[in-house]
């Protein structure tokens, strides 16, 4: 009995110890949840916060984090290890400076058949390794459409056009502008009217007529004008007398880029145009036995369309204005149309200046008398190849009625409808599937891409180069009339651009271990997708990154996508280079060995002239 109560204590002393252990922990939780409601504590600023990041989780933190999470670590510069590479502005001589079009190096060469005019790229080791500097005031171009009736002349600082062309009403100079009224040496009265006389044979309104080819192209008025049309046209000129015309043409924010029709081929697959025009050109279309029409004739699709306006057109009227004879004339007009005949082309107008011709669909329409037919089977095999005297074939068809090549699809269906290129299987490894993939990637991508630059898409870039574009999946998802994309397939890639062309797009073959066709600062926005890593073992990351820089706008934008050693070794260069540069993973997380390097180059310009140091400002 005495055991019984003795254990019966025993309990009722633990179960009181337990009942104060559990009050005090009760008041003590009590107590901590004052204090942090008192404002003392964090937890409810902790709540607060997830709960916003929760509500806006669609949303992209203006402070982005750049940094790498991928095997990258922020450089840290011992006293051992070399710095960046720092480059040095170039003399304000080269503020204009086209390394492969230099008039210096240009005059070393043949006049015949325009050699001299073509791209003759300096030596390695003449190369310049310093940073082309902006003229001194320069501004940042007019927005579009704006920018297409007017250039700031402290960009362009060139009068001789609005001299020479004053009564054509290609320029006139006003303030501190140019004025660009839409005329040519053969529409003295504006672009449009001339435009409207071309629609009223070439179906131009409906979709049907997407890239063009302006060969001697002034300063692309033309071109500025059937983006009205949403036809984009591909513009060429010389750098020659006529200072300047590419580089006004690309301030305004119009394709252009470099070129003469000389020698070697133009840098444009077969079948590439809609349609091709010659306003005054002024090319001898029938020198060498036709050479030069035979090359538009490769460029220019089956059902595509030539105009011809100025001489020798309606030779009649302007033969003492021109100071050629009344025989010289006909028979050069003779010759043209015997030439176009033999091409399988038809005439379908002419009136007053203009004569228009259309490519027939295939050849089974039309009775050749010429077997002169060229042999290479590769239509994307023009970089640096001589002009032959020969006809390109049509591909095979198996209906009269069938468009050689395949059919397009009008404008904007063009755009992501599967191109007969790649339904034929003629891009090795591309397939319906493969295709419609790539379309998606980019869209993706570009949806990315927009999340780092909210300005992407926006009137502020208007020039955009892809320097390495495969089908045109970035410009494709890019698409707007605010923008246009100059799609570059390097010479050493996979050859894409004939689907380029063929998705209502424009592009070009190049090699980048040499000069762009183009001016200093004439593009807004640069993007290099696997640039560096295809031409790793080719040349020099700096010729390259120094060539983008020559070809970016002051304050215009990079985008590097690449393996994030290749990103790293730019971004090592890049530190000497005047760019602000972040860094960022893919889009599919860190563990993509992918990355994405976002650069901005920085504002600086050229000394005044009136200070003797070439420094910058």
């Amino acid at each position: 009995m005495a055991s019984k109560i003795h254990a019966t204590s025993g309990i009722k002393g633990r179960s009181r110890l337990s009942l104060f252990v559990v009050i005090g922990l009760c008041c003590f939780f009590y107590l901590l949840g004052v204090w942090q409601r008192s404002g003392f504590g964090k937890g409810d600023n902790y709540a607060i916060e997830i709960n916003k990041q929760q509500a806006n989780c669609n949303e992209v933190s203006p402070s982005l984090d750049f940094e790498s999470h991928h095997n990258y670590v922020a450089p840290v510069h011992s006293s051992e290890e070399p710095k960046s590479k720092v480059f040095k502005p170039c003399d304000v001589k080269y503020t204009d400076y086209t390394p492969c079009q230099e008039q210096d190096r240009a005059m070393k060469f043949p006049r015949e058949d325009m050699v001299y005019r073509e791209r003759h790229c300096p030596p390695q080791n003449e190369k310049l390794q310093c940073l082309i500097p902006a003229p001194n005031g320069y501004t940042s171009p007019f927005a579009w459409p704006k920018s297409r009736d007017y250039v700031y002349y402290s960009n362009v600082p060139f009068k001789s056009l609005a001299v020479e062309k004053a009564v054509q009403n290609w320029v006139q100079f006003e303030g501190n502008v140019f004025k660009f009224p839409g005329g040519g040496t053969m529409f003295p009265q504006g672009a449009d009217a001339y435009i409207d006389e071309l629609a009223s044979v070439i179906p131009i309104a409906d979709g049907s007529i997407r890239t063009a080819l302006d060969t001697g192209c002034g300063v692309a008025s033309w071109g500025a004008y059937m983006l009205k049309r949403k036809v984009l046209t591909m513009s060429f000129a010389p750098r020659d007398n006529h200072e300047a015309q590419v580089q006004f043409a690309l301030e305004r924010g119009v394709p252009a880029i470099i070129a003469v029709l000389g020698s070697i081929q133009l840098p444009y697959p077969s079948r590439a145009f809609d349609m091709a025009q010659c306003s005054r050109c002024l090319i001898p279309w029938t020198a060498n036995d036709g050479t030069y029409l035979m090359e538009v004739d490769r460029v220019l699709r089956p059902g595509g369309y030539w105009v011809l306006s100025g001489p020798p057109i309606n030779w009649k009227t302007y033969y003492k204005t021109w100071k050629r004879s009344k025989e010289d004339l006909k028979a050069e007009q003779s010759r043209i149309e015997e030439l176009a005949e033999s091409l399988c082309w038809e005439k379908k107008y002419e009136k007053g200046d203009v004569a228009i011709w259309q490519k027939k669909v295939n050849d089974k329409s039309c009775s050749r008398k010429s077997d002169n037919f060229c042999q290479s089977s590769d239509d994307g095999d023009v970089w640096y190849k001589k002009m032959e005297t020969c006809i390109t074939p049509f591909p095979e068809v198996k209906s009269s009625d069938e468009v050689a090549g395949g059919e397009l699809s009008k404008f904007p269906a063009r755009l992501f409808d599967v191109p007969p290129r790649v339904r034929s299987g003629d891009v090795p490894g591309v397939t319906t599937e493969s295709y419609e993939e790539d379309n998606k990637l980019w869209k993706k991508r570009v949806t990315n891409y927009k999340r780092i630059n909210r300005l992407l898409g926006s009137p502020r870039y208007r020039n955009i180069m892809d320097m390495n574009a495969g089908l045109g999946g970035f410009a494709a998802a890019l698409d707007s009339s605010k923008l246009w994309v100059m799609n570059v397939v390097p010479t050493i890639a996979d050859n894409t651009l004939g689907v380029v062309f063929e998705r209502g797009l424009i592009g070009i073959y190049h090699d980048w271990c040499e000069g762009f066709s183009t001016y200093p600062r004439t593009y807004d926005l640069i993007h290099a997708s696997g640039v560096f890593k295809l031409y790793q073992d080719k040349c020099e990351y700096e010729d390259i990154l120094l060539e983008m820089d020559r070809i970016l706008r002051p304050e215009g934008s990079i985008i590097f996508r690449d393996e994030v050693e290749v990103v790293n070794k730019v971004m090592k260069i890049a530190e000497g280079m005047r760019w602000d540069t972040k860094m960022m993973d893919h889009e599919d997380g860190p563990l993509v060995p992918e990355k994405i390097l976002v650069a901005v180059k920085q504002y600086w310009a050229a000394a005044p002239a009136n200070e003797t140091s070439t420094s910058d400002q």
